[in-house]
């Protein structure tokens, strides 16, 4: 078993690129349940969110892992697998683990120690466990994650010295206008980033503050927490043509604002307007930033804009990294202790043994084979092998963390005959292609 993530961030793929792979909320079951059913995929979680989407799994074999969470990213969005290669990022076993403690504590995001990743963290894993998709493993590795980034968050207060795009989103509006008491602003959407951006909104005493959503409900819900009012979508124009600064963030998957609409809400006023986008996927149109006197910002745009406490957090950052690689040594010293993991590796070599032996039976039996046929053949009989090996691995697994540990592990250990020793030689084969030149050299 292994451990091994696959993603694409705000520092791998600009946001025409990220927008094409961002999970839909209403599809993430399906697309959890889809992967578990993927060869060489035992456990798997999927973290979609503004600035990155990143599948954590369990896989037999890391590099039938890797290819299979590539073929699924490829497949699912509609794109060619080579296309998509060079935006993609890999991390195996220590790497992936300490990946994910940075992520779950803000060191890998947009702005340098935001805390609300956290929150789409234990989202992202809250649904892996109702589609089913999470064993052993990631419950633990996540429920470490969370745990050590509350922690981190309560110890270092770093909460004190982060910044959220939503956060980000609102320097850019101060930046423009100096004077906000006197501006009327337009949020688009009511959800968390809604809500954020109103938090920080609030201090500055905007003149009008108006939210729109496409549930009214919503809308007149989150409107109600802070002195703002609420608008039904119908009147987004009419609204336009009041607002100042316009912050967009919805779950809607296509433009809210098309270059048409705004060229006609801008022909209608004077006064410039300052649209920031900070969904994912756009919700508005890019050519409007060619539009005379409107001034557009996405979620590329706030990189580098929030530059205050960046040494305090930089310092804490520091600090921090130091205590992940603990953590990362911990969770590896826990998974050890299972003691299934040369149970896994016995029973792979034996069945892989198998397969060689059968291997060479057939060059014998099959003089005539040609190289071609000969790996084909050998390549399809290892599917075979991963794919019978993929519930017996799955179920010691989950064998390890039960009360009875012990004695069921036992009967699995008599079942398919194995021992504590872990033979490689085998093992190495997987990736290896002497076998065949062995067998060319039969010929």
């Amino acid at each position: 078993m292994y451990i091994l993530s696959i993603g694409l961030n705000h520092k791998t793929a600009p946001i025409k690129i990220r927008e094409k792979f961002a999970f839909k909320e209403t599809e993430e079951l399906l697309a959890l349940t889809t992967l578990q059913q993927e060869k060489s995929i035992l456990e798997n979680v999927i973290l979609s969110t503004c600035n990155r989407t990143e599948i954590i799994a369990v896989v037999d074999q890391l590099h039938t892992g890797r290819y299979y969470l590539k073929r699924f990213l490829a497949t699912w969005f509609q794109e060619d697998m080579q296309a998509i290669e060079p935006y993609l990022y890999f991390f195996e076993e220590e790497e992936a683990v300490r990946h994910l403690f940075k992520v779950t504590t803000g060191l890998d995001s947009l702005v340098l120690g935001e805390t609300q990743i956290l929150g789409q963290v234990k989202q992202a894993y809250k649904t892996a466990q109702e589609a089913g998709s999470t064993g052993t493993l990631l419950n633990q590795l996540f429920q470490e994650a969370i745990r050590f980034a509350k922690n981190a968050h309560h110890d270092t207060k770093i909460n004190d010295h982060a910044a959220s795009v939503s956060y980000a989103a609102v320097e850019i509006a101060k930046k423009l206008y100096t004077d906000i008491t006197s501006r009327s602003i337009l949020l688009i959407g009511a959800g968390q980033m809604s809500e954020l951006a109103l938090k920080n909104l609030a201090p500055l005493s905007a003149e009008k503050i108006t939210i729109i959503n496409r549930t009214f409900q919503k809308a007149e819900e989150l409107a109600s927490q802070f002195q703002a009012v609420a608008a039904p979508l119908s009147a987004l124009e009419d609204q336009l043509e009041e607002a100042d600064i316009v912050l967009v963030s919805s779950g809607a998957d296509s433009y809210l604002l098309t270059q048409g609409m705004v060229e006609a809400v801008i022909q209608k006023r004077t006064a410039p307007l300052l649209v920031i986008d900070i969904a994912l996927p756009r919700n508005v149109d890019p050519l409007c930033a060619r539009i005379p006197n409107v001034f557009l910002y996405d979620l590329d745009d706030l990189d580098g804009i929030v530059s205050a406490n960046t040494a305090e957090r930089r310092r804490i950052t520091e600090a921090l990294e130091q205590k992940i690689e603990i953590a990362t040594t911990a969770f590896f010293e826990w998974e050890k202790q299972l003691g299934v993991v040369p149970l896994i590796h016995s029973l792979r070599t034996n069945a892989l043994t198998v397969q060689q032996e059968v291997m060479e039976s057939l060059t014998h039996k099959l003089p005539s084979l040609t190289e071609h046929e000969y790996v084909i053949i050998r390549k399809h009989m290892k599917s075979i092998v991963n794919q019978l090996l993929k519930q017996p691995i799955l179920e010691v697994k989950e064998m390890a963390a039960r009360e009875d540990a012990a004695h069921e592990i036992e009967i699995f250990q008599r079942i398919f005959n194995l021992t504590d020793e872990t033979t490689t030689s085998i093992e190495m084969r997987e990736t290896d292609v002497s076998q065949d030149n062995r067998w060319i050299a039969k010929k």
